[in-house]
């Protein structure tokens, strides 16, 4: 009995230890890549719907649309990342995503081909961003996760909305 309560206290253990170390991403597809953000970043997933497009703008970025009363700027994912163009489908979505500093919370939303999933995923399972040299950007790229045989790359959304800041202030 008393070996019982002793498993049990260790299976507890493990169990806890185990979702300590877990991260909750949305997945989502971009072409035929995987990618995540962490959920707690995800304020929610909303159908394409038309924007009212604002002059003077990246490429990428599609234009606006008013979220209970805020105006949240959307860019184009696949755009951003110079994927190929792909028109929008019932399956396209975008993911209103939220970041903050000190001072103040932004909130954007993404446009993406599908989402997949929620994955739980271990972070000492995730793999850091591989090096291409100083002609490849992968500063978005928080990491990297196998998950059920396919690859996701984690981004992250921080240095993916400063980014956006940034190429507004040089234009």
């Amino acid at each position: 009995m008393a070996q019982q309560a002793e498993n049990k206290d260790i299976d507890q253990y493990h169990y806890s230890k185990n979702l300590d170390n877990a991260v909750q991403y949305l997945s989502f597809a971009l072409g035929q890549e995987e990618y995540g953000v962490d959920i707690l970043r995800v304020q929610e997933i909303r159908s394409w719907e038309p924007v009212s497009r604002i002059p003077n703008v990246p490429y990428y970025e599609k234009g606006v649309v008013n979220l209970r009363g805020s105006i949240v700027p959307i860019l184009d994912l696949r755009e951003r990342f110079n994927l190929s163009k792909a028109e929008y489908t019932p399956l396209t979505v975008v993911v209103v995503l939220q970041t903050g500093d000190n001072n103040k919370t932004r909130i954007m939303g993404v446009v993406v081909d599908s989402v997949s999933d929620v994955i739980s995923v271990d972070k000492t399972e995730i793999q850091g961003a591989p090096d291409f040299g100083a002609k490849v950007s992968n500063e978005f790229i928080n990491g990297l996760v196998s998950v059920n045989e396919r690859m996701v790359m984690l981004l992250d959304v921080d240095k993916l909305l400063k980014l956006e800041e940034l190429d507004q202030d040089e234009s």
